[in-house]
């Protein structure tokens, strides 16, 4: 069993073997604390870009090593330069890292990082949440890290010397610095502040203010600018290299402790973080005590029980990776930096910064409502405060600046998630409107914010067109741009939609909830029946040629076709009638997986035949479990009616996730991946935003125990979670029960599970028929007042408007009647075609890819056409409104034909 604090020498053990135990079954693990489970060095190599150092959860600092790297910290590298205040986990690109602070002996010769940073040994580190340690070689320090939400902690044990150095260098992070200031304060204070930005070489900039003191006055100071040193100096400011260092004896007491208070409203916003949450201590051990016991409480929310020591260390340390962000971006006293530039004072919750939303909207937000309701709630009023202070909603925001960094419009499908689950109480009309404001307009050149980029092609064609010039075509503010991945924007603004409609459906707003479900079903409009694959179109309508779906051309954002077919979570059932039905819907995702090898060998082909690489995006057909478009692809197999082969692919995914330093399957993007692997560990996986249900699975586990947050929306509660035997063979669900009722669905709704109970697991080695029947199926969020081009209406089936008054029936004498309430009542308008001979009588109704609507006969003769048809029409659908009148329209809802029935 691992210590309390994860050794390096067994981590490397466990690194050495890890192929040999995703194969050879282990012995059940003992019960343990879940923080002495988590390894912290876990992704910080092969781009994980994970951090090993010091951090509450969600806590404001990050006080950890800095050797290189986007997240600060390679595990390959071989010296460290400082211990920086902030860092991010799992970013894609050079982030935070300000404040590095460097303890070194003798005398002070340069401010540059390169020359006095220091090699270590993995041999000497150590790491637990909360808690880091190294040893510096060239110094012969021990460098010791803890933290609280807002303050970060240094102690270091120098060797005996009159010359035990600290240097704070104020000019370097781990991304651009545009100026820096630092000033020497008395004889135990330092002071300053950081500028900083450019995160993806976006525009983004932000301040960070530090209050440092020390245990112990030092005997001398000075300050740097560049490569000038100046002993003895207080003050260094302006752009370029600054920095300050200060000078203890330590030939008696060789412990030196420094304390940094953070803040973002200013240096007064510091030292009030810093007085409130360690007053006059500085007791190093004492403050380490009482961050293992929050981090403790925060692991408890899961109880896993049974699997090995190796598979419970990759499931606590995914829960602890997802509790590292979003952070506190408030002071003490409620006090934050709003996206105006103004301090802001934050009334009834506590404010967040760092929004990863094209991550984070799947499935980390989901985790942290189940386990933490009140931070998420508070992450989600903080992102409307954005668009309260800022004026637009963020894609990806950094501190108080919009990045602009990748794509689509997550931000909805965020805030919806939040208001489906009761967490935007209060809220509800101030985040809708700016999320209609978000679909339907684009920031003007003032704002920072790119928003929906490509909204005006989107409004008027019902897709982006591939070839539009960013910058000229398309607003541009740097980072990632809609318009440069013109098909994956247009299925993420489909998505967006579709979600909103939900919200306003429910808030009242018909006509929004009519226009929006309608443009939820706009991914339709580049799927080409010819190569069956979204495929760009162009301005004119047109096909992208030549185009393969293999391409690695970049119309879909960090993926191809192959990886974005999945990614239609508002309507899977929608998705797989375009595929040709469940069976072949199946057997392309038994492709795309490699199916029949992962019976056979499902760590070496999830390894051989998936996409391995964390940056390997393009030109491939196959499964990249590295990334976010795919994470709800394993779940897909539900809609094609074979819930078994998730299990079978979400356990051989389960096999990239390992105990050693590369053991992420790509870039955690603040504790996405590892969300995922948290759910899918639990056998539940959340599909759909504001759809309020999760998917079924096998459990990982033989037992798990969720404790669900409590919170005023009702949800509270112990969540048993049971699957006897469960192991990598013994993985397909045969029953399951919940309270002691069957469940047949390979579903269940969040309000059967948000006050806890006992979902109980029967598994086997075989697949079963559980969860396999057409009606077992999740939800699918296609409109129920819309008829899609493919799609058709038999004997008895029906679209309904949104306000419920009208009804169109196929009836099964063959004639399609439009009624004024309920079926059979009042008829206002009707295709006519009853009484016909049996060979002449239609039984279904289609909407065909020209815009036809046409009714057929079994043997597949037409009787009856609207004569809507035409070439090049995009995306056609049938719609029965609220107005009495059925229109067939096309892309941008353009009308192709009515029954003129409008009222």
């Amino acid at each position: 069993m691992l210590g309390a604090r994860f050794c390096r020498r067994a981590a490397t053990a466990a690194l050495l073997i890890a192929g040999s135990l995703v194969v050879t079954p282990a012995a059940p693990a003992a019960a343990a604390e879940p923080s002495a489970l988590v390894n912290p060095f876990v992704g910080t190599q092969n781009f994980g870009n994970t951090f090993p150092g010091a951090t509450a959860p969600f806590g404001m600092v990050q006080v950890s090593p800095d050797t290189g790297g986007q997240g600060g910290y390679d595990y390959q590298q071989n010296a460290i330069h400082g211990f920086s205040q902030t860092h991010l986990s799992g970013v894609g690109c050079e982030v935070a890292g300000e404040l590095p602070i460097m303890p070194t002996t003798g005398a002070v010769t340069s401010g540059d990082h390169t020359a006095y940073r220091s090699a270590f040994s993995h041999d000497d580190e150590d790491a637990e949440p909360g808690y880091y340690r190294v040893g510096l070689s060239r110094y012969g320090v021990n460098a010791e890290l803890t933290a609280t939400a807002r303050t970060g902690w240094q102690r270091y044990t120098f060797p005996a010397t009159n010359a035990a150095n600290v240097l704070f260098n104020t000019g370097k992070a781990n991304q651009r610095v545009f100026s820096s200031e630092v000033h020497v304060v008395g004889d135990r204070t330092v002071e300053g502040r950081v500028e900083a930005g450019n995160f993806c070489a976006g525009q983004d900039r932000h301040t960070v203010y530090f209050s440092a003191t020390f245990d112990r006055p030092f005997r001398a100071h000075g300050t740097w600018r560049d490569t000038t040193l100046t002993p003895g100096g207080r003050d260094a400011a302006g752009a370029g290299g600054n920095g300050a260092w200060v000078t203890f004896d330590a030939t008696g007491d060789r412990d030196v402790v420094v304390k940094v208070g953070l803040s973002y409203t200013g240096v007064d916003g510091a030292r009030r973080n810093l007085a409130a949450e360690t007053g006059s201590s500085y007791d190093f051990g004492a403050t380490r005590d009482r961050l293992r016991e929050t981090w403790r409480q925060h692991l408890d929310a899961v109880r896993v029980t049974g699997g090995s020591e190796q598979r419970q260390t990759a499931f606590y340390t995914a829960l602890y990776h997802s509790l590292l962000h979003p952070n506190l971006a408030g002071d003490v006293d409620g006090r934050y930096i709003g996206f105006d530039r103004q301090v802001h004072t934050a009334n009834g919750y506590t404010p967040y910064q760092n929004f990863s939303l094209w991550d984070t909207y799947r499935p980390h937000q989901q985790l942290l409502q189940v386990l933490y309701p009140q931070v998420a709630r508070d992450v989600a009023l903080s992102v409307v405060a954005i668009g309260r202070d800022g004026g637009w909603l963020p894609r990806w925001a950094l501190v108080n600046s919009e990045t602009n960094i990748m794509t689509g419009d997550p931000v909805t499908p965020f805030l919806v998630e939040a208001w489906s689950k009761g967490l935007l109480a209060g809220y509800e009309t101030e985040a809708y409107e700016l999320m209609r404001r978000n679909a339907t307009s684009t920031p003007p050149a003032s704002s920072p914010f790119n928003g929906r980029s490509g909204v005006a092609h989107y409004l008027s064609r019902g897709y982006i067109p591939s070839g539009l010039r960013v910058g000229t075509d398309c607003a541009h503010k740097g980072g990632d741009n809609d318009c440069a991945h013109p098909a994956s924007a247009t299925m993420e603004y489909a998505l967006a939609d579709a979600a909103l409609a939900v919200m306003a459906g429910a808030l009242g707003r018909t006509a929004d909830a009519q226009l929006f479900a309608a443009r939820g079903q706009w991914y339709r409009t580049l799927w080409d029946t010819g190569t069956r694959h979204f495929r760009p179109r162009t301005t004119d309508g047109g096909w992208l040629t030549p185009y393969d779906p293999v391409a690695a051309d970049r119309q879909f954002h960090e993926g191809g076709a192959y990886q974005y077919q999945w990614l239609v979570p508002q309507d899977p059932a929608g998705l797989v009638a375009l595929m040709g039905g469940r069976a072949a819907t199946q057997q392309r995702l038994d492709a795309f997986f490699a199916y029949d090898r992962l019976l056979t060998d499902p760590a070496g082909t999830a390894r051989s035949a998936w996409i391995t690489q964390p940056y390997d995006y393009y030109g491939k057909p196959t499964y990249n479990p590295n990334n976010e478009p795919d994470l709800l692809a394993p779940y897909m197999y539900h809609w094609a009616g074979a819930p078994a082969k998730t299990a079978t692919v979400v356990r051989a995914a389960m096999t990239l996730f390992t105990t050693g330093p590369d053991g992420m399957t790509g870039n955690d993007d603040l504790g996405t991946m590892s969300a995922w692997y948290v759910f899918s560990s639990l056998g539940l996986y959340p599909t759909t935003a504001g759809g309020n249900f999760f998917a079924l699975s096998s459990p990982q586990f033989p037992s798990a125990q969720v404790r669900i947050g409590g919170h005023t929306n009702g949800q509270g509660g112990t969540l048993t979670i049971n699957a006897p035997g469960a192991t990598d063979t013994v993985r397909y669900i045969q029953s399951v029960t919940l309270g002691g009722a069957p469940v047949t669905r390979s579903w269940l709704g969040w309000d059967a599970l948000a006050r806890g109970g006992t979902l109980a697991h029967t598994l086997g080695g075989s697949p079963s028929a559980w969860g396999t029947a057409a009606d077992a199926q999740p939800p699918s969020g296609g409109a129920a007042n819309q008829l899609q081009a493919g799609q058709r209406l038999t004997a008895n089936q029906r679209l309904v408007s949104p306000n419920g008054r009208y009804t169109l029936l196929m009836q099964p004498d063959g004639n399609l009647v439009l009624y004024d309430g309920p079926p059979q009542q009042n008829p206002i308008w009707a295709t006519g075609t009853w009484n016909l001979p049996a060979d002449r009588r239609p039984t279904r109704a289609d909407l065909q890819p020209d815009g036809n609507l046409v009714l057929y006969t079994d043997a597949g003769q037409p009787v009856w056409a609207s004569g809507s048809w035409g070439a090049n029409r995009i995306a056609p659908y049938l719609s029965m409104q609220d107005d009495g009148n059925l229109v067939i329209y096309h892309h941008a809802r353009s009308p192709l034909w009515a029954s003129g029935t409008a009222r």
